[in-house]
């Protein structure tokens, strides 16, 4: 098996294998990716209780798929890198670019954050953010992680990259 390309439902890739990992098995995807994101999101949320958490948010990183199960203590870690890449392209493409969109997003209320003068004053306003525009983002990357299809000749996702793009301009 050494230098070919490893192929869902196959070997290691095995759909019973992937299954016991938390794997999908028919989109080669963890829904434990998303952990990364719904930590910041939690913290986002709760800056208007707890503003002194500011410290926390702007600490968040964006963090790949791969990077993210490599720095993970997810047991079968190796595995789901292996998956990933057997994963088919168009899902991949998909969930990156729903990622590209969370981090932007996210990396803009840091910005946000950090050029405030006292974090309260733009708890709330972080915290709508948050649920009602990051949130939504990491739904659709859920979506595609349990394959859900993905219409990428509509371009879905890009009128959500316009509104991230429209906050940088």
């Amino acid at each position: 098996m050494k230098g070919e390309n490893p192929v869902l439902g196959v070997g290691p890739l095995a759909a019973t294998k992937l299954e016991a990992a938390n794997i999908n098995p028919s989109t080669g995807l963890a829904t434990d990716y998303l952990n990364h994101f719904n930590e910041v999101i939690m913290l986002l949320e709760m800056l208007p209780a707890m503003p002194d958490c500011s410290a926390d948010v702007l600490e968040w990183q964006p963090m790949d798929y791969e990077s993210h199960f490599q720095s993970s203590t997810f047991t079968d870690k190796q595995l789901a890198i292996l998956a990933y890449h057997a994963a088919p392209e168009h899902l991949r493409t998909a969930l990156e670019t729903c990622i590209r969109e969370a981090d932007g997003a996210v990396v803009y209320m840091q910005s946000k954050l950090q050029n405030a003068d006292n974090p309260a004053d733009v708890a709330f306003e972080i915290a709508d953010f948050a649920t009602n525009q990051i949130k939504p983002i990491i739904s659709r990357a859920s979506g595609v992680i349990h394959g859900v299809a993905v219409d990428s000749e509509r371009g879905e996702g890009d009128e959500a990259q316009a509104e991230i793009d429209a906050m940088f301009a």
